[in-house]
């Protein structure tokens, strides 16, 4: 079921009037999240929901065994490294072993052997990354003592299948959304009046941006070999709001639905597009997933608390771990090793740290310094773009050649639309830069008038169905 689709249109309005309107205490209310949620993931194929439910019960009872073996620490080692490795092991298997098998096949193939027979017909579940992790967080954070594990079930099958974020995060954290399960919530019409606005900003941002660039993106890089740098450059520049307006949309909307049923969520992007360098870029970029790794990988490593080679190599791993973590494609490591190496300087000359504040702060336009660093900045993150949509290593390569070597400054057609929405896009973010989304308004201004804020809305709302493209599956959905 799609967030932007017909079905959910009706479901999303009838579990929000069941769960306030009609249940009563926190536990029926989370009977019926978890079964609202398994019909929501079961739309698209009611098989891997059995999937879904192993991970789910193997994590919530490797937690309660990890607390009665408590004073036994060989036992709780295998108890939590059997779950990672059960979790790893299905999450492998879906995901990458047609990888793994296609290069070993093309390997002994350069040996004169054809061993074709190890590859296999499989079928990839949808989100299964993102749940796998969220659960996996569980079994970590109870194994290093940071939360009690829980012995409500129901509540622990709520914090793994909520239907807003299962299939493309935010990466929730077992101490962060469990506890709220466990609690009763409380209907807030403020929390929902700013979920609804944040849902309205992630269609806009979804069906108006993101499905118009993709049309574009589409044709060009099918036709790289014949376009012009021009187009190249903009099929890249395209791509590069496609994933932002895609994945950040999706966010929005996971977001905003979840302060309907009185849940938060994390924040997912802050407003990436306006970093000033790769460092605070990933600060902005998919935060649920980046703090996952530095949580869990890259500072059991040594984290930045070692000596300097090693920390380099701790964000190597990180940035290759990432790039792998999006796909069973060589791309996506190189992508992973480019932005790896794009921050190593930072890194060694002390700089990662340096933009923590907000671009612009107190004043309406940056500095030409602030504008250049986000220039610079944005280049790189684009390039590194055209890595990850590319098919294979050597379409990247002759894409960013011919980019170069075929410039020139001739418009296609199919690109004036694509750029408007992204300046609207930009224009609003710009201007919201401070807030949690494009569509945060207070009760100042212009903005304590109700006739102004409904004006608002019923602008967004038109505009995101006049102007919607044709519709795409969002991209994340394959991660």
């Amino acid at each position: 079921m799609l967030f932007n689709s017909i079905e959910f249109l009706f479901f999303l309005p009838l579990v929000f009037t069941v769960y306030w309107l009609i249940l009563g205490g926190g536990k029926c209310k989370n009977i019926f999240i978890v079964a609202a949620s398994y019909v929501f993931y079961g739309w698209w194929d009611w098989r891997f929901l059995f999937l879904m439910a192993l991970t789910t019960f193997c994590s919530y009872f490797s937690g309660i065994l990890l607390v009665k073996y408590d004073t036994y620490p060989l036992r709780r080692k295998w108890i939590c490294g059997g779950n990672i490795l059960l979790n790893l092991l299905i999450l492998g298997y879906f995901k990458y072993y047609n990888f793994f098998g296609e290069n070993f096949a093309a390997f002994f193939r350069m040996l004169g052997w054809e061993v074709d027979w190890v590859t296999r017909d499989i079928l990839l579940p949808v989100g299964i990354s993102f749940y796998t992790f969220q659960a996996l967080s569980y079994t970590i954070d109870v194994y290093r003592r940071k939360m009690f594990p829980t012995h409500d079930v129901v509540a622990f099958f709520a914090f793994i299948s909520f239907f807003p974020q299962l299939v493309a995060g935010p990466i929730e954290r077992a101490t962060y959304l469990l506890p709220q399960f466990l609690k009763p919530r409380v209907f807030s019409y403020a929390a929902a009046v700013d979920g609804m606005r944040q849902i309205l900003w992630g269609l806009f941002k979804k069906m108006v941006v993101a499905d118009n660039c993709a049309d574009a993106v589409n044709e060009i890089f099918a036709n790289y070999q014949t376009a012009d740098g021009m187009q190249l450059f903009l099929g890249a520049l395209f791509f590069t709001f496609q994933i932002y307006g895609d994945f950040s949309g999706y966010s929005d909307i996971a977001i905003g639905t979840a302060r309907l049923f009185g849940v938060d969520l994390m924040r997912n992007f802050s407003y990436p597009y306006f970093s000033r360098d790769i460092a605070e870029f990933w600060r902005r970029w998919h935060i649920s997933l980046t703090t996952w790794f530095r949580d869990y990988i890259y500072i059991p490593l040594g984290g930045s608390r070692c000596a300097r080679w090693k920390v380099m190599r701790n964000t190597a791993v990180i940035f290759l771990v990432s790039g792998f973590w999006h796909g069973a494609n060589w791309t996506y490591v190189c992508w992973g090793a480019y932005h790896a190496m794009l921050f190593f300087p930072l890194l060694y000359f002390g700089k990662n740290r340096k933009h923590v504040d907000g671009v612009a702060e107190g004043r309406i336009l940056p500095t030409v310094k602030e504008a250049l660093q986000m220039l610079m900045t944005f280049l790189l993150v684009v390039l590194g773009w055209v890595i990850f949509r590319a098919e294979t290593i050597g379409q990247a390569w002759e894409y960013i050649a011919r980019m170069f070597t075929h410039f020139t400054f001739r418009l296609p057609a199919h690109g004036n639309d694509p750029l408007i929405y992204i300046g609207i896009l930009l224009c609003v973010e710009w201007l919201q830069r401070g807030k949690q989304h494009g569509l945060q308004i207070g009760a100042g201004g212009w903005f304590k008038y109700r006739a102004v804020r409904w004006l608002l809305y019923y602008v967004v709302f038109i505009a995101t169905f006049l102007l919607s493209g044709q519709q795409e599956e969002f991209i994340y959905f394959q991660f």
